[in-house]
C-alpha cells in the first residue's frame, strides 16, 4: 500500500492488529462452539473472552515468535497463550491455519466490498447529478476519434452511470461469493472437529458456510472477486480516458477543476493537465494487474498448497486499496468537472454540417434514390466540405443530381440538430427510470 493513493478507512481493514484481531475472533467463536459441543470447558471459552476481548496484540512480540518459528499462525497462537494463561491449551482444537487464515481473508474482502460499495454510490451520484445537468446539452459524438452525429454531454454520463451501476451489481454479487467460512480440519474432512463448529463461526462472523473445502476454501471465489475489481477499474479507465481526450486543447469540451494556486507544470506556467484522470488510468492498470495471479490461483495441488498466500497478501490489499482510492477520486472528479458548451457546440460546427449526412442520405433514399447512388451524391458533397472548400448545406443545394430529388426546403430540414436528441429522454428513462 502505498500512503500517496492509500484511505484510511480502507487501509485498517488490512493493519496487521485488524488482521490479529480478526484471527482472535475466529478462534474465540470456534472456542464456544466447542464448549458448547462438549469438546473443550465452558470457563475455558469464557477465560478466553475475558482475557483477550480488549487485549492488543503485540505486532513486534508475534514477528518475533514468527522469525523462530517460521509460521504466522503458530506465532499468534503462542502470542495468545500469553494473554490467556493456561486456557489457551483449548484453543484452535481440530482446526487447521487455513481455517484462520482464510476465513479472516474473506471478512477482509467483505469488509472492503461494503467500502467499495459506498465509493460506488458517490460515483453514481455524481455522474447522475451531472447528466441531469447537462441532459441536453449538444456535443459531437465520435467513433474512432472522428466527428460523427450529434450527442449529448448528458448522455455520455447516463452511459457512465449505466456502466458503474452494472459495476456495483457484480460487487455485491463478487461480495457474496467470497463471504464464505471454512473451518473443516486439515484436508477438509472434519475428522477433528465439528461442522456444527463451522456453522457457529460462519454465523457470527456475518459468512456462510462453505459447502466443501479442501485445506482451503476454493480459489474460485476470490478470482471473481478480484476480477470484478478487475472490470471496474477499467470502468474508471474507460470516464478518465473521456475526460481526458476532452481536455485535450484543441477540444477542450470539458477540463479538470483547477483550483487556486495549483500548478500545472514546473516549466510552463500556463499549463492546467488532466493529472487527476492520467492518475486514474495508472492506478486501473494496478488493480487490473492483480487479476491474472488471482485467476492462477486457483489451481493449487490437491487438497492444499501455499502458492496462493503470497500473492494474496499483496493483492488483498492493494487491489483494494487502490481501487477504493480511484473511485473516491473519480467521483470527485465528476462532481466539479468544468463543462465548456459552448466549445462543444463550436466543435459540433466545426466541419460544416457534414454531422447531417446521414440524414440527407436516408432522406435521398426516401424519395427514390437508391442507397448506392444516394451515397455518392452525399459523399461527393461532403468531401470537399472536409478538405475546408465549402459548406455542406450550400454544395448540397448547388448539386443539379440532388435537387432531382429534394427541394431547398427538405435538404435544409435534414440539418436539424434538435433530430438527434428527440430520444434523449426515452433512454434517460431508461437509465435512471422516472426519477
Amino acid at each position: 500500500m502505498i500512503p500517496r493513493y492509500t484511505r484510511p478507512e480502507m487501509a485498517s481493514i488490512w493493519e496487521p492488529q485488524t488482521r490479529f484481531k480478526i484471527w482472535f475472533e475466529i478462534e474465540a467463536h470456534a472456542a464456544d462452539a466447542l464448549a458448547e459441543l462438549g469438546t473443550i470447558p465452558k470457563e475455558a471459552a469464557k477465560t478466553v473472552w475475558a482475557k483477550a476481548r480488549n487485549a492488543t496484540f503485540d505486532v513486534a512480540r508475534i514477528d518475533e515468535i514468527e522469525r523462530e518459528t517460521k509460521h504466522d499462525v503458530i506465532a499468534f497462537l503462542t502470542h495468545l497463550a500469553e494473554i490467556v494463561g493456561p486456557e489457551a491449551r483449548f484453543v484452535h482444537q481440530g482446526m487447521t491455519s487455513s481455517d484462520v487464515l482464510d476465513t479472516c481473508l474473506n471478512v477482509q474482502l467483505t469488509r472492503a466490498a461494503d467500502l467499495l460499495l459506498a465509493d460506488l454510490d458517490k460515483v453514481l451520484a455524481a455522474l447522475k447529478k451531472r447528466a441531469f445537468e447537462h441532459k441536453m446539452t449538444p456535443t459531437i459524438g465520435r467513433s474512432h476519434g472522428i466527428h460523427a452525429e450529434p450527442v449529448t454531454f448528458g448522455l455520455k454520463l447516463a452511459y457512465a452511470y449505466a456502466e458503474f451501476s452494472r459495476a456495483r451489481e457484480r460487487l455485491i454479487a463478487a461480495r457474496k461469493e467470497v463471504a464464505t467460512c471454512a473451518i473443516s480440519g486439515a484436508v477438509g474432512t472434519f475428522a477433528q472437529i465439528d461442522p456444527r463448529v463451522e456453522e457457529h463461526v460462519a454465523k457470527a462472523m456475518g459468512l456462510v458456510p462453505e459447502p466443501i473445502s479442501t485445506q482451503v476454501i476454493p480459489r474460485d471465489r476470490h478470482a471473481m472477486y478480484f476480477s470484478t475489481l478487475g472490470v471496474i477499474a477499467s470502468s474508471v479507465e474507460r470516464i478518465a480516458v473521456e475526460i481526458r481526450h476532452m481536455q485535450r486543447t484543441e477540444v477542450l469540451e470539458a477540463e479538470e477543476f483547477f483550483s487556486e494556486g495549483q500548478k500545472g507544470s514546473s516549466a510552463m506556467p500556463h499549463k492546467r493537465n488532466p493529472v487527476l484522470s492520467e492518475n486514474l488510468t495508472g492506478l486501473s492498470r494496478m488493480v487490473r494487474a492483480y487479476v491474472t495471479p488471482a485467476l492462477e490461483n486457483v489451481v493449487l495441488w490437491h487438497e492444499r498448497d501455499i502458492s496462493h498466500s503470497s500473492a494474496e497478501r499483496m493483492m488483498g490489499p492493494d487491489a483494494t486499496v487502490t481501487l477504493d482510492f480511484a473511485l473516491v477520486r473519480l467521483a470527485g472528479l465528476i462532481d466539479k468537472l468544468l463543462v465548456y458548451p459552448a466549445n462543444m457546440q463550436k466543435n459540433l460546427d466545426r466541419l460544416g454540417g457534414l454531422v447531417h449526412s446521414q440524414r440527407v442520405l436516408l432522406a435521398l433514399t426516401q424519395k427514390g434514390a437508391s442507397r448506392e447512388d444516394a451515397y455518392k451524391l452525399v459523399q461527393r458533397n461532403a468531401m470537399p466540405v472536409w478538405r475546408g472548400e465549402g459548406d455542406f448545406l450550400v454544395l448540397l443545394k448547388k448539386d443539379a443530381e440532388v435537387k432531382k430529388y429534394l427541394t431547398d426546403a427538405e435538404i435544409e430540414e435534414q440539418f436539424d440538430l434538435g433530430y438527434h436528441l428527440k430520444h434523449v429522454d426515452t433512454i434517460f428513462k431508461r437509465v435512471f427510470g422516472e426519477s
